[in-house]
């Protein structure tokens, strides 16, 4: 511990005075310095007085405090009255012994005065605690930081921001991110680009990218913070040898890529089929996939065949599926087996792009009902083999058929062979649909045998009296735009769709466009939508056939293409033309490829089974064809609606018979008469069903 300069002082004052003390004396007695040391010791003696009749504590203290004083008085009075420096050089002797007293000894009393300083007392020395070890940081961490402090610096701190931290990728050697903060506190980073960042670290502007900063422990977020990524390395390798996820990001998941907003699950490779597979899934999962087609296939480097690159979506996931050879020009022929419905009345009708078996119903299972059916497509599309199978597998489950045409050809005749009945006219379609409305009201009345009440109709109940009748009617829009007959085959055709279900009928339409100006009603349409699950080929276009599968779903979304014909791409067609070489030859035709519209309103691309009409259809049907009960066809007949429908319109059959004196002159109705009306005078409907009917309504006024 140091000594207090006071004290040294003291000691100084001591050690200076001493010899004048012994001196002064000795050279001039009566000088005013031995009267002035003299003086001085007689205030120390008041001090002592004064000390000795004090009643507060220190008066010993003081007493010595004083004590210097008087000492030197007594030391000067003795050395004025011995004789030069006295014996033994007495007089020096005492001052120095005044002055070695005063240094040791008085100094230390300085405690006793009123306002003095206590001794700091002594800290007891205790054990510290070992401090926690700091966290280990990178070695080029802080230099790291550092180099990237300066550099932000001299751009000059653009958008008035500060770099917290740089932290370098694992094995990139000019990667890193850096974590930036706004110089102001609670002040939001705005302006800044990637061109700023880009320009201070010497990198190109697409090597800079941003993002959000999360509110972490320890460490605030929001908009006064923001991270940007530095990666020049990384984006060499990625143009030169990107991966799969990286190249669908680039190209196809893009703002002006094929599948925006969309990102690659995994690419998987089929090599026993021969295709390649690429799951995605929209970043964002409440979004509904926006694809092109032809782009995700530039984007890959696929070539742009719709006979080879199909597209599936669930949701927010969709399939992209890349076949080497086009899958759907694949035979599937029809076999026994796969025509025969389940328990549930489905069977196999076809197969996907990808292999699976697509299935239909003969009836409703789950409605407890019969089921209708729609089959769309130009001609050749391939309707007429879907309607073989498709009688085939209602024929296997004992229904009744009935096919109708406006026109005979080859197929339908053969295929009359293995049903109840088969027409190739107008009048015969509006005959059978007289029919089976009346039969409507036959099976009405027919009572059940376990407890003789009638039922309405029960697919595979084993009680029920009569079986399902299936009325087929191809080239429905022709026959209802009919001159003479349109109007009835229209009428009961809706009529039958809206009521037969009940009584165990099915209506299957089939033609080329489902929109109520040919003949198909709105109500018509969705009775057929609801009951069914629509077919619909070729239908010309893929607008076309677009437009048709849209009109048959509840909610039309992703509709897949058929193309008119499959052509694989053979080279160049620049290439081609520079040389002048004729165009590759037409690929595989699309004849019996077809959307078909499921339950769940989702459509898919199949190609349905072949049945081969050169060969023996037998095969396909039951042993022996199924008929209506001999109680139906007696009723039908006391109504005068069971007999050989290729007759010619009998009397009054469609119109009432006019009556003899009315005017000669007046136009008659070819074929037995008029049409129908509210007053029965044999006059047309007013009712105008087609262009062609407005024509002969509008001569028949002018010939009147």
């Amino acid at each position: 511990m140091s000594t207090p300069r006071s004290v040294v002082l003291e000691r100084l004052a001591y050690t200076l005075t001493a010899p004048a003390l012994a001196v002064a004396p000795n050279l001039c007695p009566d000088s005013p310095v031995n009267q002035v040391v003299q003086l001085a010791g007689v205030a120390g003696i008041g001090g002592w007085i004064l000390a000795a009749r004090s009643e507060e504590t220190g008066a010993g203290r003081k007493i010595l405090r004083w004590s210097p004083l008087v000492f030197a008085a007594a030391v000067d009075v003795a050395a004025t009255y011995t004789t030069g420096w006295g014996p033994w050089a007495l007089d020096a002797l005492l001052a120095a012994g005044w002055a070695a007293a005063g240094s040791l000894i008085l100094p230390f009393s300085r405690h006793a005065r009123r306002h003095h300083r206590p001794a700091l007392a002594v800290p007891t020395p205790q054990l510290q605690p070992t401090p926690a070890p700091a966290p280990t940081r990178p070695d080029d961490a802080a230099p790291l930081t550092c180099q990237a402090r300066k550099l932000w610096e001299r751009a000059g701190m653009p958008a008035r921001t500060h770099i917290v931290s740089a932290t370098r990728h694992p094995a990139m050697r000019n990667d890193l991110t850096i974590l930036l903060r706004a110089l102001e506190t609670g002040r939001p980073i705005g302006g800044l680009s990637e061109a700023d960042v880009a320009a201070a670290f010497g990198v190109h502007e697409t090597d800079v990218s941003f993002s959000l900063v999360a509110v972490q422990p320890g460490r605030q977020g929001g908009p006064g913070w923001l991270e940007a990524h530095i990666t020049p390395d990384a984006n060499a390798r990625r143009r030169e040898a990107p991966t799969d996820a990286e190249r669908w990001a680039d190209r196809v998941g893009g703002p002006r890529g094929g599948a925006p907003g969309s990102t690659l699950v995994h690419k998987t490779r089929d090599h026993e089929r021969g295709v390649t597979f690429y799951r995605a899934k929209m970043a964002d999962s409440t979004e509904t996939p926006r694809i092109d087609l032809a782009k995700v296939c530039r984007g890959l480097g696929l070539p742009e065949d719709d006979s080879c690159v199909f597209v599936l979506i669930d949701g927010s996931e969709f399939l992209i599926s890349a076949f080497d050879k086009p899958p759907l020009s694949q035979i599937f022929p029809a076999t026994r087996d796969l025509l025969t419905p389940d328990t549930k009345g489905m069977y196999v009708c076809g197969y996907t792009i990808t292999g699976q078996p697509v299935k239909t119903m003969v009836y409703q299972h789950d409605k407890n009902a019969p089921a209708h059916g729609l089959t769309l497509g130009v001609s050749r599309s391939g309707k007429t083999q879907f309607f073989a199978i498709h009688m085939a597998a209602q024929s296997l489950d004992g229904h009744v058929v009935w096919l109708s045409t406006v026109r005979k050809d080859e197929k339908t005749t053969v295929l009359g062979k293995y049903i109840d009945r088969q027409g190739s006219n107008a009048l015969w379609m509006a005959r059978s649909l007289r029919a089976a409305k009346a039969l409507c009201e036959i099976r009405a009345d027919m009572p059940w045998p376990h407890d003789g009440q009638p039922h309405d109709y029960k697919p595979g109940d084993s009680r029920c009296p009569y079986r399902q009748l299936n009325v087929y009617g191809d080239e429905f829009m022709t026959a209802a735009q009919d001159a003479d007959f349109g109007e009835f085959i229209q009428k009961d055709g809706e009529d039958l769709t809206v009521t037969g279900l009940k009584y165990g009928i099915g209506f299957n339409p089939a033609g080329q466009s489902p929109f109520a100006h040919n003949g198909f009603s709105t109500e018509m349409k969705d009775n057929l939508r609801q009951n069914s699950r629509p077919v619909i080929f070729n239908m010309g276009s893929p607008g076309a056939t677009r437009k048709a599968v849209e009109g048959t779903m509840e909610n039309a979304y992703d509709v897949p293409t058929i193309p008119a014909r499959y052509s694989r791409s053979e080279g160049s067609a620049i290439e081609r033309a520079m040389r002048g070489e004729a165009d590759p030859e037409n690929g595989v035709s699309t004849g019996g490829v077809a959307v078909i519209v499921l339950d769940n309103g989702r459509a898919v691309l199949m190609r349905s089974l072949y049945a081969d009409f050169d060969t023996d259809l037998s095969e396909l049907f039951p042993d022996e064809v199924n008929r209506l009960t001999d109680h139906e066809i007696s009723e039908l007949e006391k109504r005068g609606l069971w007999f050989d429908w290729n007759e010619p319109v009998r009397p009054g059959e469609f119109w009432p018979e006019p009556d003899e004196d009315e005017d000669e002159d007046r136009p008659r109705r070819r074929s037995g008469g008029g049409r129908r009306d509210s007053k029965g005078d044999g006059r047309r409907s007013e009712q105008v069903a087609s262009p062609r009917q407005a024509l002969e309504a509008i001569k028949s006024l002018t010939d009147a």
